[in-house]
């Protein structure tokens, strides 16, 4: 019989940051656990980082809500990330002045990042199943223990967008 797992994801829509630049952090973190990719996105030193972590703990927050709506057993320990895409958003034409009355036109790339959450199959885990055979008693099985991710300590601060006004050239 196989079992469906079940995926959680977060979606972050039009992200101020190249789809080249924000693939240099989903890299490091795709096909990691959900917890060592927490600390990863908080410790990386690029401006997009921040805003992956957070997207991160938001499909955690997603597969946690989900699983407890659906009243179905969801080991956040167990958790890793499945997909992490940066797609190209629409992009931002605009112009710059250039020498002698002309304009050089150049363009604002914006980002689409997705994020999915999902249980590994047959991972090892604190508790042990027994396979029931068909003679036995059907045996009622405990309640595995749920264990809350660990927030991460240090938070990075994140860093105060600057926007930059785009000049128009009037000749």
């Amino acid at each position: 019989m196989a079992v469906e797992t079940k995926e959680y994801r977060a979606e972050a829509r039009f992200q101020r940051v190249s789809p080249q630049k924000a693939r240099l952090v989903l890299d490091l973190i795709k096909g990691r656990g959900v917890q060592e990719a927490l600390e990863t996105a908080a410790f990386t030193k690029k401006r997009i980082a921040p805003v992956i972590h957070k997207l991160l703990r938001s499909a955690l927050d997603n597969a946690r809500y989900v699983a407890g709506e659906q009243g179905t057993d969801l080991d956040v320990d167990n958790l890793y990330v499945k997909l992490a895409l940066a797609n190209d958003g629409p992009r931002m034409k605009r112009i710059r002045p250039a020498p002698m009355g002309r304009a050089y036109r150049y363009q604002r790339r914006l980002t689409h990042i997705v994020l999915s959450v999902a249980e590994r199959e047959g991972a090892q885990s604190l508790v042990t199943r027994v396979e029931e055979n068909e003679t036995s008693a059907p045996a009622k099985k405990a309640p595995a223990k749920k264990t809350a991710a660990k927030k991460t300590a240090a938070r990075k601060s994140a860093v105060p967008a600057k926007k930059t006004a785009a000049k128009k050239s009037g000749k």
